[in-house]
């Protein structure tokens, strides 16, 4: 929690210090640069890779490819819709997000079993290691606030832009990048760190220019507009011409806010932290509700849910043969802005704004976060991996061959669907004639071209996955219990779904809940009404009563009024 007080403040110093050089740094870029960021952005998350570039370069040209759903802006003609009414406005980041990375989670804690958190800690201990964490990586913490304020400043980006570039560089700083995604602090320290600086430098250009820099600053301009505040110049004089001493005042604001956010989080901490010993059997019902329901609510759209189940299952597929998530989510956030910029890059400078000074630098670094840490891992991944492996007595040799002949049939077909989709894409896009076409050609040919080249080293054999991973949940478990345990959460996702879609929001969660507990779970009946009746009296009362969200209802009743 220190961390994220300590990111605060350095997001609100960074902005108070960059009030008298602001103008010149943010005019100092333009389309063209802006596109490179972008792109630069997801190299840096595309180096979490490590030894598998192509396939994180795919992942991300893929979210960018989803970016492209939708009625193109400017020319107004529809890409992959598929005459669907709700693509219109294209995926949302929101159900794609949680499929991507719930759903595979969820269907991990049910194969797992058990609770959450496996040790329990002694009152105030994980939240005191927390602290000490943050004074142990305190260079990390500030390198990664640093980062989080500059990408705040860059309007369009906004907090999730920072967070990966965060984490990207956290790992790449990192000696030991094999601990990432097994409970790696740094993991959480870096994108905290930026995620919390970025409010300070997303306010540079919303006070200085009019321009927010997220959508939080958006609305907080209209709140300005309403105010009769006026960004400008005028917020960058000393009164009693301007009205400096009132930028200033947002500065501290954002400081004794953040500490008092703290003090209030260290008082609750504990009892959250309790929810994590709760056993799986009973939180998967109300985990799986607030999925859907996270989905649902971006648009009030049944159709969202669809994707929710969609992109739960391209993630389940993506964890187990070992292709980037991360990527995929960073294309899809800086794809809308990354088209606009390269549209208006070829609009106004025609193929000049490659030689531009900044485009070119940009670029050089793109490479080097590419390649740099590829180069340097390849030097110590295999005697890291050999000696992990020399302390379950196997050999390199004998694991690869035996991840070779589970996984080999399934990266290829995975791969070959890309392919295969990636192609049709294109074929189509002939259509929608030069504004609208422009982005997907330029992303599309290069990424189809990497997918083909990443199919002919599967169908070749130079492909193989070397993660070892001591912490994988389901190595001490019997294949056979893997597989049914996996079939049946599965089932259970897409029953709830189906649920829904017959009986409607309310009358499912009451349903499902209590089917989940006493037949999945095998719970006692006291415990399963119990929780039966908290989780529909949360969700009716909560969502349904106080909140009026539309819910649609249920099939089932709309055949039987017919």
């Amino acid at each position: 929690m220190d961390m994220h007080g300590a990111a605060d403040v350095k997001g609100a110093l960074c902005l108070a210090v960059s009030i008298p050089i602001v103008r010149p740094l943010v005019l100092t870029f333009g389309s063209p640069e802006f596109f490179m960021i972008g792109l630069l952005g997801v190299t840096f998350v595309v180096s979490l890779s490590g030894g598998n570039l192509l396939k994180g370069l795919i992942s991300g040209a893929i979210g960018f490819c989803l970016a492209m759903i939708g009625i193109d802006p400017i020319s107004g003609i529809q890409r992959y819709t598929f005459g669907q009414l709700f693509l219109w406005d294209g995926i949302g980041l929101v159900p794609v997000t949680v499929g991507l990375f719930a759903i595979p989670e969820v269907i991990d804690l049910a194969v797992q079993g058990g609770s959450i958190a496996k040790e329990k800690t002694e009152k105030l201990g994980g939240v005191m290691e927390g602290v000490k964490d943050t004074f142990r990586h305190w260079w990390l913490v500030i390198r990664c606030s640093a980062l989080g304020a500059y990408v705040g400043v860059i309007p369009g980006m906004g907090g999730a832009v920072g967070q990966w570039i965060a984490y990207a560089h956290a790992v790449q700083s990192s000696p030991n990048k094999e601990r990432f995604g097994k409970g790696a602090v740094e993991g959480v320290l870096g994108p905290g760190a930026a995620n919390n600086s970025v409010l300070g430098g997303a306010f540079i250009p919303t006070v200085a220019f009019g321009v927010p820099g997220s959508v939080i600053m958006a609305i907080l301009l209209g709140a300005f507009v309403i105010q009769g505040i006026v960004p400008g110049p005028d917020m960058l004089l000393p009164p009693p011409k301007g009205k400096l001493d009132l930028t200033f005042s947002f500065v501290w604001i954002i400081v004794v806010s953040n500490l008092i956010t703290v003090g209030i989080c260290f008082l609750f901490l504990n009892h959250l932290a309790k929810i994590t010993q709760v056993r799986a059997g009973l939180l998967i019902p109300f985990i799986i509700l607030l999925v859907y329901l996270g989905g649902f609510a971006k648009k009030n759209a049944f159709e969202d849910m669809l994707v929710v189940l969609a992109f739960g299952a391209l993630g389940w597929v993506m964890v187990k043969l070992d292709w980037q998530r991360p990527p995929l989510i960073l294309g899809l956030v800086l794809g809308p802005l990354m088209e606009n910029r390269l549209f208006l890059s070829t609009d106004n400078y025609g193929v000049a704004w490659l030689w531009r000074p900044g485009v070119i630098i940009l670029f050089i670094l793109t490479l080097t976060g590419i390649f740099y840490p590829v180069i340097k891992e390849r030097w110590r991944s295999r005697e890291k991996l050999q000696a992990q492996l020399e302390a379950v007595g196997v050999t390199i040799e004998e694991r690869v061959e035996e991840e070779k002949g589970a996984l080999r049939l399934w990266d290829i077909c995975f791969t070959g669907l890309l392919v295969v989709t990636l192609a049709g894409a294109l074929w189509q896009s002939r259509e929608f004639g030069y504004r609208a076409g422009l982005f997907p050609w330029v992303i599309g040919f290069p990424v189809l071209t990497l997918a083909v080249a990443q199919l002919g080293l599967e169908l070749a054999g130079k492909t193989k996955k070397t993660i070892f991973s001591e912490g994988d949940v389901s190595a001490d478990l019997p294949e056979e219990v893997i597989r049914s345990r996996t079939a049946s959460i599965i089932g259970w996702i897409v029953g709830f779904l189906i649920a829904v879609w017959l009986l409607g929001f309310s009358l499912a969660v009451a349903a499902t809940t209590l089917l989940y507990l006493k037949i999945a779970a095998r719970e006692k009946w006291p415990i399963t009404i119990a929780i039966t009746l908290l989780s529909w009296g949360f969700f009716y009362g909560l969502f349904d009563y106080a909140l009026h969200i539309p819910f649609p209802e249920g099939q089932l009743f709309a055949w039987l009024a017919l």
